[in-house]
């Protein structure tokens, strides 16, 4: 069977009726001779028991956006299990240096109220406000995260002003996301939360000067296995400032001072977008779209970002070291390729890695048949230009919208910020470069599947009729494959390898990839379908 013969009624059909309905809308075959991307459905809720990949809205801010930033103390208000969650499942590293206190901490630092039966019958108020109390006793934190977990949102407490009144007592900043775990239909409701109390108590409240030409921010990178340090590394080689990350790696003392940035990068589209859109809004910070996972798509970006500021000197330095780095890892590359060429794949991860993999892979010789995301919207799939499209619902509503103008004696019009006329401005806006996003599809393979918030079932469903080499996926789905037979590599804390990024990043990944499709133990493993065949034998 090729990926054109893939009839995607077929796969669906042991679904009861009503549930085939909901998820036919869901997975979106690429057809060329259609022209267009048929319209997916996303953001919505998921099918009661049909067991996706999907966290929670607490997952997304405190899991995702806010627990990388390494001078900031987060207390998870609510029962044990949901901070159990947050400490120490992701990799996102982080350096210390003479401005982290307390004086070498070599980790993000996650508390609990550990709330307990009789918390939850009484209210936990004063319980968090001791807490409060002891941790900055015994760390003195720059400031410090309050994140909600549902039992809160259901008892009522007010973490509101338990932080008001902490930040009296202490003289720093507590910030509370009022990120219940059943708000929204998945954790992108918890970056959008995130992104909302960042923008409004940290972002712009720094005085300090940024020293450099060209000062950029890389929003939506979280530093797994040290994908931030590498972007770092090739950017400043070129001339670059890297004014912050957000948050991989990133620091309460850089984010204050996000404000002062000539350009946004954005890695991850969905987690971050909407702090790119509200800079863009309040500062006139223009942002564009990058990718640094794949050699291809790491010079694409590196040219785009020299484009954006048109320094003839940058641009010759941005082929320079181009040049230089592609001469290191090509050998290695080629040799990887030998290994890897015609395997296939399916990509199942979160943020904006589904598409981002795609470019890595196929300089490996590999393809994409299937991708999904677990918490995208439409503009995910199918670019921003449908944004004024998507209708909102009850649940999209649920999280507050902030309503910003122009920061008066800040603001500065975008083309101001790249140093360019506004007629060079709008002309990179027109062609796509600065402030677009054109999502996954058009980058899919011919007959390729996108499908959103896939489940265990569309997932074996889809193994047995295109029989990939290899699953990128998340934990929840990477021992389910292993019993498939099926080599699996876990993409959200990368397996303990990385970084992925860049070109030295490329070198790791395919190495750790061929690796994988090399080890003997997937042949003493019988996939359920060939079973039967087994048997008779």
């Amino acid at each position: 069977m090729t990926m054109t013969d893939v009839n995607v009624d077929e796969l669906l059909a042991p679904m009861p009726d009503k549930v085939k309905k909901n998820r036919r809308k869901h997975i979106v075959k690429k057809d060329l001779s259609a022209g267009s991307c048929q319209q997916i459905e996303a953001n919505t809720r998921t099918v009661p028991g049909i067991i996706t990949q999907r966290g929670c809205c607490y997952a997304g801010c405190k899991g995702v956006v806010v627990g990388p930033i390494k001078d900031m103390l987060t207390i998870t208000h609510g029962p044990i299990g949901c901070a159990y969650y947050s400490w120490g499942t992701r990799r996102n590293k982080a350096r210390v240096d003479d401005r982290t206190p307390p004086e070498e901490i070599y980790t993000t630092m996650c508390f609990s109220t550990d709330m307990q039966e009789s918390d939850i019958v009484f209210g936990g108020e004063k319980k968090l406000a001791k807490m409060i109390d002891e941790v900055v006793e015994i760390f003195h934190p720059r400031a410090i995260n309050l994140c909600a977990t549902c039992p809160i949102g259901l008892i009522g407490d007010d973490l509101g002003a338990v932080a008001k009144a902490a930040e009296k007592r202490h003289g720093i900043p507590v910030i509370h996301y009022n990120c219940e775990g059943y708000k929204g239909v998945s954790q992108s409701a918890g970056h959008h939360i995130a992104n909302n109390q960042i923008m409004e108590r940290i972002i712009g409240t720094g005085t300090e000067k940024v020293d450099g030409k060209y000062v950029l921010n890389i929003l939506g990178e979280y530093n797994i296995g040290g994908d931030a340090w590498e972007n770092e590394r090739l950017l400043e080689e070129i001339g670059y400032t890297i004014g912050s990350t957000l948050t991989g790696d990133s620091a309460y003392v850089n984010i204050r001072n996000m404000h002062k940035a000539h350009l946004n990068l954005v890695q991850c589209h969905r987690s971050i977008n909407y702090i790119a859109e509200m800079m863009e809004t309040k500062y006139g910070t223009p942002w564009l779209k990058v990718n640094f996972i794949g050699i291809d798509a790491t010079i694409d970006t590196l040219r785009e970002i020299a484009r954006c500021f048109g320094d003839e000197e940058l641009i010759a330095r941005t082929e320079l070291v181009i040049e230089r780095e592609l001469a290191a890892v090509t050998p290695e590359i080629e040799r990887y390729q030998k290994i890897l060429k015609g395997r296939t794949a399916f990509v199942f991860v979160g943020g904006s890695r589904s598409h981002h993999y795609q470019f890595l892979l196929r300089n490996l010789g590999m393809e994409v048949m299937v991708a999904g995301y677990e918490f995208a919207h439409r503009d995910d799939y199918e670019g921003r230009e449908v944004i004024p499209t998507i209708k909102s619902d009850a649940d999209s509503k649920n999280i507050p919208e902030l309503h910003l103008e122009p920061e008066p004696g800040i603001y500065r019009p975008p083309h101001l910020h790249l140093k360019m006329s506004k007629e060079k401005y709008d002309e990179l806006v027109a062609s796509g470069v600065l402030n677009d996003y054109k999502g996954m599809y058009p980058d899919m393979v011919n007959g390729g599947i996108m499908i959103d918030d896939a489940n265990h079932f569309e997932t074996e469903e889809l193994v047995e009729i295109f029989k990939p080499d290899l699953i990128f996926t998340g934990i929840k789905d990477k021992y389910v494959t292993h019993k498939m037979g099926l080599p699996s590599k876990q993409m959200h804390s990368y397996d303990y390898s990385g970084p992925y990024t860049c070109f030295k990043g490329a070198v790791t990944f395919a190495k750790d990839v061929a690796h994988s499709l090399s080890t003997p133990a997937w042949k003493m493993i019988t996939a359920p379908w060939e079973q039967s065949k087994t048997e008779q034998r």
